[in-house]
């Protein structure tokens, strides 16, 4: 019996020709196909009883053949009447095979192609058993080598023959093709594989290169992938024509390394290369040839002349790339759920075989599981777009710069996944020069999370306004938060800063305390009282008062960046407290950390696994205002107060050598001090500080806010807020529990 040469087979439903480079082969490799010697004809049983035609040679064989086929039991050949093989005594079968799935001859009866031993008809040897009626019979090594196939007939049929016409299509498969049943096993393993490939991706980018690399080169040669520019969203109806712009494109290396073991590609003739197409950018017109394409959504050949002008005006007139004739180019549209949102365009080579019709199929499957990857990528990418919107816009944009303190900020959304969440924080100028510190956290990280921290957020600034007390506000959030429903729970910190007094007034509502670093590098937990959440209702919520010297660090924040699995919130409240402790000590005793570095040192403690919850953080740096620059009044409401207080002015302005501002700042102090003397009935204050700017307040019991009008020619008033509002680098009023505040502010020279 002659030995049998096995060669490895591609995992690509395309035989490889012997002197032709298969590029299904990822390797590259120039695959032969072996000269193996043929086959003898395959036994089939007629179902009239009749003698096959290969009886003589059973009846050359002997009885032990004969019985074989007549169904008694063959202990010579190991074939049995049962349809079963005799074992020898270590287990081996008579055909070479072995109980386990391995065969003698080394090669695994479980692998993609097998190869079966040749045949032989000598007396004495074992024949081929018949297989049931109506299985197709893969063919031996010396069968695929000799270009046949065959198949054993059902009942009353006869087995066909190379060249026979096939089941399904009706047409006669080339030589060196594989059976239909193996063609159809590699095209359904390749789309599995494909559309899984193409399913894990989770942006737009990804899915297209998931598309590219699934199909380059197990199924085609080359790729062109078109998108409609821009792609609509969801049930967006689009407004203008349908444009289609090359998103990416893909192909085999034109050259390959033949020290690695690679063969170089054969160099066509006329371009092939994709980096020369020149039409990047497609309008489809209504009733066009490309239209009606894209309409019919099936793929196609671009055979057929109006496919042919179809692919013209896809990629251009003037375009230098080679497309192949015959069926060696598919056009896919892509569409998703609603509308076409591009088109595919696979290629393969000249000297590479055809697509089959069966192909369609393929690229009809790659085409829809791509679209619809498009469209959820597409819906995915709104969602994060309007998640990140709606953050950015219930967060403030910037921090305000108030006197005498410096603010610095971080947000880190819990995942990439869940991008909203419920924590905010804000910083809120108060008259006086003071600042509102909030920091807040509602449960949960959804978009109703967000929704109601952002109506939160916005009757904490509008009770601010009001400049009522931290306790009076977190009770009046609390009433809120019970408006918005029964299971609106959220925590908050409010905290007002005063520069001129160095103090800190905190009110907590079942928030995590602050940390206070002070200049000489120590950091200590504020002992605030918790209190209940808001939401809870019926709690009365408790202030303290505190020491904020000059050069310490207030630091708020929310649980994300105490609490996860891996810790409880006092043991990462230690955590911070010496983390803080340590980044001062960097810098030394007189000179406090970089506020900006100090905050992202304070994120870098976090570790893996400890990003279970989003993180609000902000950081207060407290410069405060020197006494020697503040100057304060009290003056009675009477007529001779405008006087008096352009004297105290003028006054102030020449210790602190500010001479060349004296004149303006008489004039608007005289117009601002005279509206509130001509109404109030309690003192007046006026009150001068000397920081980067002058700042002017003037203060009275009246709760009627001033308002900017245009003065007629015939009036004798109206015109003092005029004259504030064309001098003053700023101004504005705000009102009190015990009336106004009105205020501007001056550029020093």
């Amino acid at each position: 019996m002659g030995s049998t040469r096995v060669t490895e087979q591609p995992t690509s439903f395309e035989r490889p020709q012997q002197g032709v480079a298969d590029p299904a082969d990822a390797r590259g490799a120039l695959l032969r196909t072996p000269e193996l010697p043929p086959a003898l004809p395959l036994l089939s049983r007629p179902d009239d009883g009749s003698v096959c035609p290969t009886a003589d040679l059973a009846a050359q064989s002997g009885p032990p053949a004969a019985a074989a086929l007549s169904g008694d039991d063959d202990p010579e050949s190991g074939l049995t009447a049962s349809g079963g093989r005799a074992s020898g005594p270590d287990g081996s079968r008579a055909d070479g095979s072995r109980g386990d799935g391995s065969r003698a001859d080394g090669i695994s009866s479980a692998s993609g192609y097998e190869h079966s031993q040749p045949v032989s008809t000598e007396p004495g040897q074992h024949r081929p058993r018949p297989a049931p009626e109506g299985i197709p019979v893969q063919p031996d090594a010396g069968a695929r080598a000799d270009e046949t196939t065959r198949t054993v007939g059902g009942p009353g049929e006869a087995g066909r023959r190379a060249g026979a016409p096939e089941r399904r299509t009706g047409q006669g498969l080339p030589p060196g093709r594989p059976q239909p049943m193996r063609r159809d096993g590699d095209r359904l393993r390749f789309v599995g594989a494909a559309t899984r490939r193409i399913a894990r991706g989770m942006d737009l980018d990804e899915i297209v290169m998931g598309l590219c690399r699934a199909t380059v080169p197990t199924f085609s040669d080359a790729i062109l992938v078109y998108l409609r520019e821009p792609l609509p969203v969801g049930d967006e109806r689009p407004v203008g024509p349908l444009v289609l712009r090359l998103r990416r494109t893909d192909r085999i290396p034109a050259e390959r390394d033949p020290e690695g073991g690679f063969m170089p590609a054969p160099v066509p003739e006329q371009p092939a290369e994709l980096s020369v197409v020149t039409n990047e950018l497609c309008e489809v017109r209504p009733g066009s040839a490309l239209g009606e394409v894209l309409r019919g959504v099936r793929p196609v050949f671009t055979d057929a002349p109006s496919a042919r002008a179809a692919l013209t005006e896809l990629l251009g007139e003037d375009s230098e790339l080679a497309v192949p004739a015959g069926q060696r180019t598919i056009l896919a549209p892509l569409r998703g759920r609603r509308r076409v949102i591009g088109a595919a365009l696979f290629l393969r080579r000249p000297e590479r075989l055809a697509f089959e019709p069966d192909d369609l199929l393929v690229a009809a499957q790659l085409a829809t599981h791509s679209a619809l990857g498009i469209d959820k990528a597409v819906l995915y990418g709104r969602e994060a777009y309007i998640a990140d919107e709606l953050q950015r816009t219930m967060l403030p944009e910037t921090l305000p710069r108030p006197t005498g303190v410096r603010l610095a900020s971080r947000y880190l959304p819990a995942a990439e996944t869940a991008r909203v969440g419920g924590d905010w924080y804000d910083a809120i100028p108060l008259p006086g020069s003071r600042v509102a510190l909030v920091v807040g956290d509602v449960m949960g990280h959804s978009m109703t999370s967000a929704a109601i921290m952002g109506q939160l957020r916005t009757t904490a600034q509008t009770l601010a306004g009001l400049d009522l007390p931290p306790q009076e506000v977190l009770h009046h959030l609390d009433e809120q938060a019970q408006r918005l429903g029964t299971d609106r729970m959220a925590t908050c910190l409010y905290a007002v800063y005063d520069p001129v007094r160095h103090r800190i007034t905190i009110a907590n509502a079942g928030h995590p305390p602050p940390v206070l670093l002070h200049l000489g590098g120590h950091a200590e937990v504020l002992r605030v009282p918790a209190g209940a959440p808001i939401g809870v209702g019926g709690v009365d919520f408790e202030a303290v008062e505190l020491e904020a010297p000059a050069g310490a660090t207030l630091l708020l924040y929310t649980d994300g960046l105490v609490e996860s699995r891996l810790r409880d919130v006092w043991t990462g409240i230690e955590q911070l407290r010496e983390k803080l402790a340590a980044t001062a000590q960097l810098t030394g005793p007189d000179h406090p950390p970089p506020l900006e570095a100090l905050c992202d040192d304070v994120l870098d403690m976090l570790g893996p696994g400890d990003r279970d919850d989003d993180i609000a953080l902000l950081a207060a740096r407290f410069d405060g205002i020197a006494p020697s620059d503040v100057a304060y009044w009290s003056l009675q409401p009477e007529d001779s107060a405008p006087g008096r207080a352009r004297r105290l002015a003028r006054r102030a302005l020449e210790r602190w050598g500010l001479e060349e501002l004296t004149d303006s700042v008489e004039l608007l102090v005289s117009e601002v001090v005279t509206n509130a003397a001509r109404y109030s009935t309690r003192e007046i204050t006026l009150r001068l500080l000397r920081t980067d700017v002058l700042r002017c307040e003037v203060g009275d019991d009246v709760p009627q806010l001033p308002r900017l009008r245009q003065a007629r020619a015939t009036d004798e008033g109206g015109r003092g807020l005029y004259l504030v509002n064309r001098l003053a680098r700023r101004w504005g009023a705000t009102r009190l529990s015990t009336g106004k505040v009105v205020w501007f502010e001056l550029n020093r020279g």
